[in-house]
């Protein structure tokens, strides 16, 4: 199938509130559920903040510098850290569409990859790679939840007694660490093995597993050979949950738990550049692709709810 076919086919399909039998997901996709499952999405890369609607093929700008951006679990917000390359926090207001600077540092200073709190009252961010911060929404004020180790990709567990994130250990490597909020103790639940790229790591719903993305199956295969695994916080029941290597980056599950999607790059695209989103049932079984344009160089995805 072309990519001209490909795209027709799938907009055709978000049109009509359905999903077509594409064969891109390996085999013929399954119908998706209803178009309020699908979305809306935020995605963020070099084509800066979009939000992708259900039933639309053609992104909403919502502005266009900005990277790792996160909307609230309420809907009403987007976080966007190191807007137009400064470091400040943005909050832009879904309803409104008002922007405000929740907070700022000098120039130098760093922002990354924003989490919400479960009750959208706190930001928690990396600054300067080295130290995890909780920002009250109301106020801008902070307070340091750990610092002094390199840590990237946090995320807040739903029922906000936690934070898994990447971290790098001075003697062993990259590993998958879960800050215990209540105690501040960062524990292990993930070592990664020698060549092993473990990251983009989530909590599912019910805050009992993390979901990451890895090619610990592919070592011998080019970086974009990855699949989706998870672990227990614990640290233990390792388990692959996508059979077929691909590029696939940014695991998020839906505002009601019943579904993950990320972003991954169809059979017809050879190149790892951020591609589509591909949604899985909890499951992880039949894979559905949302249709419309590819988002070229996306970093990140987010489910939104629905304002």
């Amino acid at each position: 199938m072309t990519t001209m076919n490909r795209r027709t086919l799938l907009r055709a399909a978000a049109l009509t509130g359905a999903a077509t039998a594409t064969g891109l997901a390996g085999g013929l996709a399954s119908a998706a559920p209803a178009s309020g499952v699908n979305g809306p999405w935020i995605v963020t890369g070099s084509a800066g903040v979009l939000q992708i609607n259900p039933g639309r093929t053609t992104p909403q700008v919502l502005l266009p510098p900005g990277a790792d951006a996160a909307a609230s679990p309420d809907g009403r917000y987007i976080a966007v850290p190191d807007y137009e390359g400064q470091p400040v926090l943005l909050l832009l207001d879904r309803v409104t569409g008002q922007a405000r600077t929740l907070i700022s540092d000098a120039p130098g200073n760093r922002y990354g990859w924003p989490t919400w709190s479960p009750d959208s009252t706190e930001i928690a961010l990396v600054v300067n790679g080295s130290t995890l911060v909780a920002v009250d929404v109301a106020t801008g004020g902070r307070r340091v939840l750990v610092e002094g180790h390199s840590m990237m990709r946090p995320n807040w567990s739903r029922d906000g007694s936690m934070i898994v994130m990447e971290w790098t250990s001075r003697s062993n490597g990259g590993q998958l660490r879960v800050l215990e909020l209540a105690t501040g103790k960062a524990r292990l639940v993930y070592q990664r093995v020698p060549g092993e790229f473990a990251d983009h790591a989530v909590f599912t719903p019910d805050s009992q597993r993390i979901v990451f993305s890895t090619n610990r199956w592919y070592l011998d295969q080019e970086r974009h050979s990855l699949s989706l695994a998870s672990v227990r916080i614990g640290g233990t029941g390792l388990k692959l949950l996508t059979d077929e290597p691909r590029f696939i980056i940014s695991p998020v599950f839906s505002p009601d738990g019943r579904y993950c999607a990320a972003l991954s790059v169809p059979d017809s695209n050879p190149d790892a550049d951020g591609g589509n989103i591909i949604v899985f049932t909890s499951g992880f079984g039949e894979p559905w692709w949302i249709p419309g344009d590819e988002y070229d160089d996306s970093m990140r995805l987010d489910w939104a709810p629905a304002v």
